[in-house]
């Protein structure tokens, strides 16, 4: 991808001290997952090294590059993949104007349902009502095969199973409904999984239906995890070792203008369906945590000859141990996007997103004296950069 600055020199320490462990969460968001690479590229750059890599769908093709490569290669690996997907078209000079913009989305995303996406999927050469009741092309437009050899080429799955860095990728169970996280780290988050990822578990992830087939692991049937939930940000959440300074990136804002035409219709809808109410995880996440310090201090202040009884000790246990700090990264559309931005897969709104997953991170780093110093602290809060230079701070 010539124009991602891949080349420039990397910084020798973070512009910030770290916690115990460093979370990237990807939400899905299809086309719009490029702006998760630039969000990454820009991590890299100010040597903010992620030990757990979590996400859904789209998330989960970035999450299993990374965490499939080592860091030297994680880069290379990225662009190839989004070059490769966004190369069903070409790379166009389009003028600075908001309805052809919209005109060349709109066409662009047109040519993707038609054609499909290259090294991703394609359109099953036979109707699916003409095909066999219960095989992929009867319940599904495209055919997936094609992203089997894209990620057999671009991750190393043994050190995605055994390396350093964890992974998560969540999916959903067809037939009974439940949500399923696939990952390399036991419930300890130390030990190593008796499951090893492979293809299968990055696709089921991002198996979103109807365009796209169930996958099949180990007798099971699974369809892409944002059906149920679009943000690892609960299972990360509920298996913290340490204190953690979480970047989560979310793909669709929860909030947004009144639609005023039926495009506009068509895009708010999604963005609420698939925000999965992150901020609301979170505020929940941040409300649990005050009850649990107001808890410790009550415990605190027990006569000695209490501490070791064993319902003491047991409320003890409960409480959350380690700070958090969550990041917000959350794309913002442009003007001339609508409710097809999600897969439309042309090379110039590719690198449009993923520039700006750069400029979101620059723009949170540019307040990151606050977020240190709460990880000095060992407090735990949430981070929104909700307009230019202004990130809102939400403690716990």
């Amino acid at each position: 991808m010539t124009q991602s600055p891949t080349n420039r020199p990397r910084r020798s320490a973070p512009p910030m001290p770290l916690p115990d462990h460093v979370a990237l969460l990807l939400q899905g968001g299809g086309a719009l997952g490029s702006f998760q690479a630039g969000v990454y590229e820009k991590l890299q750059d100010l040597a903010i090294e992620v030990d757990w890599v979590a996400g859904i769908s789209i998330g989960a093709v970035n999450a299993a590059i990374i965490a499939g490569n080592p860091p030297e290669r994680r880069m290379e690996m990225l662009n190839r993949f989004w070059e490769k997907v966004s190369g069903g078209m070409p790379n166009l000079w389009i003028p600075e104007n908001d309805h052809i913009r919209e005109a060349a989305h709109l066409a662009a995303a047109g040519a993707v349902a038609m054609f499909g996406v290259p090294g991703f999927f394609r359109p099953h050469m036979i109707p699916n009502a003409l095909m066999p009741k219960g095989t992929a092309g009867a319940i599904s437009y495209y055919d997936t095969t094609p992203l089997i050899a894209t990620l057999d080429t671009l991750i190393d799955w043994d050190l995605l199973n055994d390396g350093p860095v964890r992974i998560s990728v969540g999916a959903v169970d067809v037939e009974s409904g439940n949500f399923a996280y696939f990952d390399n780290r036991g419930p300890d988050g130390i030990s190593r999984s008796n499951m090893r990822i492979d293809a299968r578990h990055i696709m089921a992830s991002g198996a979103l239906p109807p365009g796209l087939p169930p996958v099949e692991i180990d007798g099971r049937h699974y369809w892409d995890g944002g059906l149920v939930s679009n943000t690892p940000l609960s299972h990360v959440l509920d298996h913290q070792h340490g204190d953690m300074l979480v970047f989560q990136v979310d793909l669709f804002p929860a909030e947004g203008p009144m639609p005023k035409q039926m495009t506009d219709v068509w895009s708010r809808q999604k963005d609420i369906q698939y925000s999965s109410r992150t901020r609301q995880v979170t505020d929940q996440y941040l409300r649990l945590r005050r009850e649990h310090k107001a808890i410790r201090a009550v415990l605190n202040h027990l006569p000695a000859e209490m501490c070791d009884d064993p319902e003491v000790q047991q409320v003890r246990a409960l409480l959350d141990d380690g700070a958090v700090n969550i990041v917000h990264l959350i794309y913002r559309s442009r003007a001339w996007e609508g409710g097809a931005r999600d897969f439309e897969f042309s090379r110039p709104t590719m690198l449009d997103h993923w520039a700006q997953g750069r400029e979101a991170v620059e723009g949170v780093m540019h307040k990151g004296d606050l977020i240190a110093r709460n990880i000095l602290d060992g407090t735990s809060a949430a981070f929104d950069l909700d307009q230019p230079n202004h990130l809102k701070e939400k403690q716990a």
